[in-house]
């Protein structure tokens, strides 16, 4: 039975369920940032190049984060598709024990250690002190950052996903409200300036975790069992580090040489620093469909997988991935519509905005590349289980192309601002062609549960 894109109704009812909260929760959390670069951006310039560096060490965290949150998701989605609640409580207490764990070991580097964080992104040392007090306070943040992320990942595949738009656009707006509060000084609260962001961050991550909890103590919620955290489910361990430890390699190999990416801008200058920060913010932004595409589209292809219905799990990864084709030239087309408007409203040094406009452009297809790469391979073959071509995909085309040609044009060669850019966005473009021919190989379509798990070993 043939279907074209758009004709099946269940499917497109799902998909935009799952999608558009996830969606709106990404433009949200993006949204954080872009009030952060713009309101910092209207005190002072390097104040907001100061945060954006410094920020990359929070974006470090997440990448390790996202791979035991994910991996809570592939298996949690399989498990909810197959009706077995009890495992995904498990799963749930193990996830909080490891990412509550490598929170821990992210507060005590940003509270205690922030200059040389910060000596890895710039050497320009007004940079590196307007880091370090953004850091010494916004660490206290990162400690409760995992253990909502845990919460918000078990809602997404409990068919929750409305909840946590809710909690984390909530946060957002209390965030944005506190940074106009606490940086400009208003209602008689004295300008704190980047200061006051990081303290708007603590107080937001802190309101999102606390409505978490209280949250999955509601009927049809599934809450944490603190009993939970000191028991082992061996075979169900093993299932967990199967998926995550390629999720791992290939969140550390994509966020370390991301964040590469804002270190060679850092040290090609305040003006390139300022211009990435600004580039950083609207492609994260206009990222946040194609993340929610991947995220909901990965539920609902992992449901159908971990029920055993194959070959419609097969058929929803075919329609999704047309679907990333089409996202992926919308994606062009708006960043190339924005780039005018955005050259209007941002303060920046006429060195800063030439940088800008070149960035955008480059971005611009950019987007073709990394939305269609994002919903694939994180979308639906992470549904599947299918989590070692990421990173191989990763050695090969960021790690032996594109940081190479950076490194190259920074360090060596001295490459105009716009070409060692251009070389950052090599990887997701040259991917295509091989996560296509990967696709078709269709290894993601796999029935990863078992027999229920109620022994503690």
């Amino acid at each position: 039975m043939k279907i074209t894109l758009f004709s099946d109704r269940e499917f497109n009812k799902q998909l935009y369920k799952l999608t558009m909260p996830i969606a709106v929760q990404n433009l949200m959390l993006a949204a954080v940032a872009a009030a952060d670069a713009f309101m910092l951006g209207g005190l002072e310039q390097n104040a907001m190049a100061a945060v954006s560096l410094a920020t990359q060490i929070q974006f470090i965290q997440n990448m390790i984060l996202s791979a035991f949150v994910s991996a809570t998701a592939i298996l949690g989605a399989q498990y909810w598709g197959k009706g077995d609640v009890k495992t995904i409580r498990h799963l749930f207490s193990m996830a909080v024990r490891v990412c509550g764990v490598t929170s821990v070991i992210f507060f005590i580097g940003c509270v205690f250690f922030p200059r040389y964080l910060m000596i890895l992104f710039t050497n320009e040392e007004e940079l590196i002190l307007i880091g370090i007090c953004y850091l010494k306070i916004a660490g206290w943040s990162y400690l409760l950052t995992g253990v909502s992320q845990c919460y918000l990942a078990i809602m997404k595949v409990t068919d929750h996903t409305s909840s946590t738009a809710r909690i984390s656009s909530s946060a957002v707006v209390i965030n944005i409200c506190l940074n106009a509060v606490f940086i400009f000084g208003l209602f008689g609260v004295p300008s704190l300036g980047v200061a006051g962001a990081a303290i708007a961050t603590l107080i937001a991550r802190a309101i999102e975790l606390l409505w978490c909890v209280i949250l999955s103590f509601r009927k049809d919620y599934v809450r944490l069992e603190l009993g939970g955290l000191f028991r082992n489910f061996r075979q169900l361990e093993r299932d967990f580090i199967r998926c995550a430890l390629p999720l791992m390699g290939a969140c550390l190999l994509w966020g370390v040489g991301f964040t590469s990416y804002t270190s060679f801008m850092g040290h090609m200058g305040t003006d390139a620093a300022a211009a990435n920060s600004i580039a950083s913010v609207v492609r994260d932004m206009v990222c946040c469909l194609c993340n929610g595409l991947a995220s909901g589209g990965g539920i609902l292809v992992g449901n159908e997988l971990g029920a055993g219905r194959l070959e419609k799990g097969k058929l929803y990864g075919d329609r999704l991935t047309k679907i990333a084709f089409l996202t992926g030239f919308l994606s062009t087309a708006i960043m190339l519509a924005v780039t005018p408007l955005l050259m209007r409203v941002v303060k920046l040094t006429d060195g800063a905005r030439g940088h800008l406009v070149g960035m955008m452009i480059i971005m611009a297809f950019y987007m073709i590349g990394r939305t269609v790469n994002t919903i694939v391979i994180n979308g639906i073959f992470s549904a599947g289980g299918d989590t070692l071509f990421d990173m191989y995909s990763l050695i090969v085309t960021m790690w032996m192309i594109a940081v190479p040609l950076a490194v190259l044009g920074t360090f060596f060669l001295d490459w105009p601002v716009e070409v060692v850019y251009a070389c950052t966005c090599l990887d997701e473009v040259g991917k295509i062609p091989w996560v296509m021919l990967h696709y078709r190989k269709y290894k993601w379509v796999r029935d990863l549960t078992r027999e229920e798990i109620t022994k503690a070993e």
